[in-house]
């Protein structure tokens, strides 16, 4: 092939596969400017324009602007920089679309409205210092400024952080998180709970019963907890009527209605089921194994005292003798 050698627009169209009507746009762009025209004014294109607009098409396919191809084609950018910054934006991008497939993942499997579609894709689309300005906004909230330090630090050191390439569950959960942060109750909840744990104070009851019994008594709770049983199951039940017999013992009260009525009370004080769901949230968004010490014990407790109807001073499975410690 000599230097005599020219393609038609139309050749040039055949052999690239780029449409005439773009070949011509970018001739008019000065990007592939035609060798010379025929007699009737017929743009006209020699063997470097075939290689240089199968370079152009290569490096739009990639995703590069025009204006960035003219300044690589006039050497004013090295092709190596592009190709960086234009990896860059690629990252960002695929970060973008995994973030709406576990969006829309999550909307499937929760069978969520579009209202709450939109609110998924509207939180998960915050930026990490966003999602960090809605916790701070949250702690400063709910404990102020230098009210009960010991508390915030606690709740501070497990805030979600929710990951580059989120899971479905980790974006549903971080939605709800975030309707809790913003949930005023919740957050007098939040201190009240976070505050109890922090001082580890033992309730009232617990004072009474004395170190020995409470022990017992967090060490069944947690056994539960941890094992999943059911609180207003029968073997919850049994358990839970166990525990309140060992504690109004040690108490020197009988346990009777009276009794359980003021241990579920002074449980309400600090256990919450909000609360509770919110640290299992914290670990799904985080990633993290399950943190048993962030949920008081006693959140079991107060489940199975307000979920049973059972006269838990009666005798049955778990009576005296089947509490924790009689072995």
């Amino acid at each position: 092939m000599d230097g005599t050698t020219r393609y038609s627009i139309g050749e040039l169209s055949r052999r690239t596969g780029v449409p005439v009507r773009t070949i011509r746009f970018y001739s008019d762009e000065g990007l592939v400017p035609p060798a010379d025209r025929t007699h009737a004014g017929h743009r006209r294109y020699a063997p470097a324009a075939l290689r240089r607009l199968e370079l152009i098409r290569s490096l739009r396919e990639l995703g590069i602007s025009l204006a960035t191809i003219r300044r690589v084609l006039s050497h004013e950018l090295p092709m190596a920089q592009v190709a960086g910054a234009q990896a860059d934006a690629v990252d960002v991008q695929i970060r973008a679309l995994r973030l709406r497939r576990s969006v829309l993942r999550a909307a499937a499997a929760r069978g969520t409205g579009p209202e709450e579609t939109t609110l998924m894709h509207r939180l998960t689309q915050l930026s990490a210092a966003e999602r960090r300005r809605i916790a701070d906004d949250f702690l400063d909230a709910t404990f102020g400024t230098g009210r009960d330090p010991d508390a915030a630090a606690m709740v501070r050191t497990a805030l979600p952080d929710l990951p580059e390439d989120p899971s479905a569950e980790q974006v549903a959960a971080w939605t709800e998180i975030a309707g809790l942060l913003d949930d005023a109750d919740f957050r007098e909840r939040m201190r009240r709970s976070a505050g109890h744990q922090a001082s580890g104070r033992p309730l009232p009851v617990e004072a009474l019963a004395g170190d020995e019994v409470t022990r017992q008594v967090h060490d069944a709770l947690a056994g539960a907890r941890d094992a999943e049983l059911d609180p207003c199951g029968a073997e919850g039940a049994a358990l839970a009527g166990a525990l309140v017999r060992r504690l109004a013992a040690a108490c020197g009260r009988a346990p009777d209605a009276a009794f359980r009525a003021g241990l579920t009370e002074q449980l309400a004080v600090v256990c919450d089921p909000d609360v509770e769901r919110y640290w299992r949230l914290v670990w799904a968004v985080n990633g993290w194994a399950v943190l048993p010490r962030l949920v008081p014990v006693h959140s079991w407790f107060l489940r199975a005292l307000r979920g049973t109807d059972r006269d838990l001073s009666a005798d049955g499975p778990g009576a005296a003798g089947d509490g924790p410690g009689d072995a």
